[in-house]
């Protein structure tokens, strides 16, 4: 059942038997347009410029569960500011293209499979996510739907490659799959012999929360593979007691949780809130992994912070925090063995 509350309040009233179509449900309720959003949040469109739904190429797509973390009337909120699309988009350096990182299918042998860096490759199962973020550095990937006949053929070719230890579940959203596909897909990776971890990114546990059923706890706790979940969350707000709920489950399954934050100006770009986030994280039972240079992807140049600030801003951290909450500040540079470190 799907209970409205007043204007920034949205919660879900379940029974542990129907939490797998709530957060269905939650999905085909989510926010699609400008004018939805706004009007649930009591803005005008001419406070902040956006585009009109005919405009985007990248649709917008924001759960009310995550929306109703942001503050009524504040057309400059941190989460607001994550899932609005803006004219501002249409603002493009030469610098920005549509795939910064030369991840597009054209060259890769195998549809759904993606090897950058050594022992390591990401598999795609789904081009679906729970939330369109608007600095995403594939908002421009030509995405299709993997079939099952592609995404055998993409296992087969892992289970062929001994090279390959690592394996990382990333899309779209690998856990806006149901159980059933998700776990089908980790059972053959945890069959390989010269897999040794799965790792899995997923912005679910904070924008969609209620996917993380006791169903799905359950499966994870009893599994025998060796599991990494990274979230990918940018501001403390995201952060309430329902993740830490989450989070709490998450972490006793005995699965390791990692967090990556997009450095995003206007939105995380001060010390103290990258400081608060890390605390939070911390309490919630995340360490704090990457602290990234946002991609330089046609459409996200409003967003983007300089190397110089990130600089600024990682020494405040750096004097802050102890060591061991203090992300990696980190670019991904096309061609390159691995990420580039920001000292």
């Amino acid at each position: 059942m799907i209970t409205p509350m007043r204007r920034n309040e949205y919660r879900i009233v379940t029974t542990d038997s129907e939490k797998q179509s709530n957060w269905r449900t939650e999905i085909s309720e989510a926010f699609r347009t400008p004018l939805e959003l706004l009007t649930y949040l009591g803005l005008v469109d001419s406070e902040l410029g956006t585009k009109a739904d005919s405009e985007q190429e990248f649709k917008m797509l924001v759960p009310r569960s995550f929306a109703a973390k942001m503050k009524a009337g504040d057309p400059n909120d941190p989460l607001l500011r994550q899932v609005l699309p803006t004219c501002q988009e249409r603002e493009t350096g030469e610098e920005f293209s549509k795939d910064p990182l030369e991840e597009w299918p054209d060259d890769q042998a195998t549809e759904g499979l993606l090897q950058k860096y050594r022992g390591r490759a990401l598999l795609m199962p789904t081009a679906a996510c729970a939330i369109n973020c608007r600095y995403c550095f594939r908002r421009h990937f030509p995405h299709a739907p993997p079939t099952k006949e592609s995404l055998h053929k993409t296992l087969e070719a892992i289970r062929s490659d001994k090279t390959l230890k690592e394996i990382i579940l990333s899309g779209g959203d690998p856990l806006i799959l149901r159980d059933e596909s998700l776990f089908s897909v980790i059972d053959t990776l945890s069959s390989i012999p010269h897999v040794k971890r799965i790792r899995i990114h997923t912005r679910i546990p904070t924008v969609l929360p209620s996917r993380i059923t006791e169903n799905f706890i359950d499966k994870l706790e009893s599994h025998q593979a060796e599991i990494i979940m990274v979230t990918h969350i940018n501001h403390p707000n995201e952060l309430d007691a329902e993740t830490d709920s989450v989070l709490r489950k998450l972490g006793q399954t005995g699965i390791q949780l990692l967090n990556q934050t997009v450095l995003l100006k206007g939105i995380n770009d001060r010390t103290e809130t990258l400081v608060e986030l890390s605390e939070q994280l911390f309490s919630q039972g995340i360490l704090p992994y990457y602290l990234h240079l946002s991609d330089k992807v046609e459409g996200t140049q409003h967003l983007c912070v300089s190397v110089e600030t990130a600089r600024k801003i990682f020494r405040g951290m750096l004097r802050e925090l102890p060591g061991y909450l203090v992300p990696r500040l980190v670019a991904e540079e096309p061609g390159m063995s691995s990420k580039t470190l920001i000292i």
